[in-house]
């Protein structure tokens, strides 16, 4: 017999294993019939769910307030670990499975055994988990121009979210960046919507690609190797004024459809299972209490059928002061159109007060029926009911070196040459292998946690070497140059110091110290001070590049006149040798800005085709050097 044969055989003997299952006791249970179609299964399962069922599978919990006793108790729909919220610290993917299956346990042992999903943000990788693969953040991705370059990334993160049991991310963040003094604009692939768009292909990986002739809005999830994607922040989240985090996006109903609306046409196209709420306003209206965009434009006009999940207490901040109104924003969020809440902390005044309001006709059953309907299409596509638990046989491809290889080739396709000499004909790039002696200098230059950002191990992320595995931009350097070649490192040499050693050159490598949502927000976009410094004594007296490590355009115009090579390598991950593969021409730079970088910040906000459009680099620019061959 042949393979296909005896799959055939083993699949129908599955189909058949489980339908008996369905018919387990005294009751045929249509919903846990694999055999059934999907709408009727969800009609079944409806129909024997009581209010208070339904409630809880609106919730979603923090895992650090969830236990199995919870889930089951309370019939909670979800879980997350919120940035940083892990088992243990440096948790092993067998840390992680062991607590999935056990909140999985508790919801199977609930009345009606539904399954819970687990939620995370892997929004550059598996960025909570220890030793993961970390991608470049957006920024990065959306210089490397390159679509299929993050569908594979996609799918590489979705094995390694697989790899620790879980199968919801929180990703991709589909903001347009409008104003690079936000401090979630590395999350952002561009300011110009076109290249958002063209990035949703990431959920094509994360996914898998939606069959053709799928009923359009339909959330599609591929197979066991595949999670659950989430666009986010819907909708306006990178135009708040001034860049101000969850702050008010001013901008009519035309500007909104033609900036920030078109990924979210893309991914729901895409089949994308889920999208976040912004915590964003437009025009004033908070985004979580927005009725006419995510239920009549988002799932009326766009015909989204998964489900829409608010921010972590989204709904809590629908008022101000946060939660001065809990009944109030419950009201609002859910008869806005929000599907599920995370209530990392509350979830039994949630519930009580959803119940209340429900029981009281404040909300009409029809939307909760909604909202469940939604929650429970999305667990039958990704196969809960039939693969509830963790599947070990994907722990290896953590951190794998596969995932580690794609990950350098991202950073080597990110990186942006700004200035390269005085003129094309005397270019410092890609430097010289072999040389006497030569200076790397910098707060970023050996420090992994720099280079990777926020949203690293941790939610703010973490300075030095000590959080999970990766290689520095020091030790790639280390790696490209000739044996001979001597590398002195100093993380901030005096001018007297470089001026004596005779160096044959220097890389300087200086930028943002990790940073993640508002409290990345900046009104002046310097290079820390001490960066600015080490520019300076280094490069007054030596042939020097300067790779700068951020999450934005910074203020870079006062030292161009110092540095005779100026890279932008935004945040480039676990993965630091990319930058010296680059730097000494194994491969040619390609990036594009995918942002404008203004000459000073009093011309924020400023895009193409603005009537006075005087950028220092302009949107799209980026220099290119041919890769060297090697000698023989």
């Amino acid at each position: 017999m042949g393979k296909t044969a005896v799959a055939l055989v083993e699949y129908l003997l599955l189909m058949s294993f489980l339908a008996i299952t369905a018919r387990a006791g005294n009751e045929y249970m249509k919903y846990k019939d694999p055999n059934q179609p999907l709408n009727k299964r969800i009609q079944d399962l409806m129909q024997r769910m009581t209010l208070e069922e339904k409630i809880g599978q609106m919730a979603q919990l923090d895992r650090a307030t969830a236990t199995p006793e919870i889930m089951r108790d309370y019939g909670i729909g979800s879980v997350l670990s919120g940035g940083g919220s892990v088992p243990r610290s440096q948790a092993t993917p067998q840390d992680w499975i062991n607590m999935v299956n056990a909140f999985q346990n508790g919801s199977l042992s609930s009345r009606l055994g539904i399954p819970m999903i687990y939620g995370i943000d892997a929004v550059h990788g598996h960025n909570n988990v220890y030793k993961a693969t970390i991608f470049p953040h957006n920024i990065g991705l959306g210089a490397t121009r390159d679509p299929e370059l993050v569908k594979r990334i996609g799918a590489a993160t979705a094995l390694e979210v697989r790899a620790t049991g879980i199968n919801y991310v929180f990703a991709p963040c589909i903001a347009v960046c409008r104003d690079p003094r936000w401090g979630r604009c590395y999350e952002s692939y561009s300011e110009d919507p076109k290249v958002v768009k063209e990035m949703t292909e990431i959920i094509n990986g994360l996914q898998g690609e939606i069959p053709k002739n799928s009923r359009k809005g339909a959330p599609h999830i591929g197979g066991k190797e595949k999670v659950v994607a989430c666009a986010k922040h819907f909708v306006g989240d990178g135009g708040t004024t001034r860049g101000i985090n969850e702050n008010n996006t001013v901008i009519d109903r035309h500007g909104l459809l033609s900036i920030h609306m078109p990924a979210y046409y893309d991914s729901i196209i895409k089949g994308v299972a889920t999208v976040m709420v912004s915590y964003s306003s437009w025009n004033g209206v908070k985004m979580h209490a927005h009725h006419d965009l995510i239920t009549n434009f988002l799932k009326g006009t766009l015909r989204f059928r998964g489900f829409v999940i608010s921010d972590w207490q989204g709904i809590d901040k629908i008022t101000d002061p946060i939660s001065s109104n809990y009944t109030y924003s419950v009201l609002a969020g859910v008869q806005a159109g929000i599907d599920m809440v995370m209530v990392p902390f509350n979830h039994t005044e949630f519930i009580d007060i959803l119940t209340g309001l429900v029981k009281k006709s404040a909300i009409p059953m029809s939307r909760i029926d909604d909202a469940v309907r939604r929650i429970l299409r999305v667990k039958f596509k990704l196969g809960l009911f039939e693969n509830p638990m963790a599947d070990q046989s994907f722990v290896n491809h953590l951190g794998s070196q596969a995932h580690r290889d794609l990950a350098r080739e991202a950073v080597r396709k990110s990186l942006v040459l700004l200035k390269n000499g005085e003129n094309a004909d005397d270019p410092l790039l890609p430097l010289p292998k072999k040389a006497s002696r030569i200076l790397v200098a910098g707060s970023h230059a050996d420090n992994l946690g720099n280079q990777c950002g926020g949203w690293t191990i941790t939610w703010q992320g973490l300075s030095g070497n000590n959080l999970t595995a990766g290689t520095t931009i020091l030790k790639g350097i280390k790696a490209a140059v000739d044996p001979s070649t001597e590398i002195v490192f100093k993380e901030n040499p005096e001018f007297d110091y470089v001026k004596s050693n005779n160096f044959s050159y220097a890389i300087v490598v200086v930028g943002e110290p990790p940073y993640a949502e508002g409290y990345g927000d900046s009104s002046n976009l310097t290079i820390p001070e001490q960066g600015q410094y080490t520019i300076y004594n280094v490069c007054a007296s030596v042939k020097c590049v300067v790779v700068l490590i951020s999450g934005r355009p910074l203020v870079v115009m006062p030292h161009l006149d110092q540095v005779d090579a100026f890279v932008a390598a935004w945040l480039p991950g676990s993965e630091g040798q990319g930058v010296a593969d680059v730097l000494y021409g194994d491969y040619g730079f390609s990036g594009k800005l995918p942002f404008t970088w203004f000459k000073t910040v009093e011309q924020l906000p400023m895009h193409v085709a603005d009537p006075h459009y005087d950028p220092l680099y302009p949107f799209g620019f980026g220099l290119t050097t041919q890769p060297v061959k090697p000698t023989s």
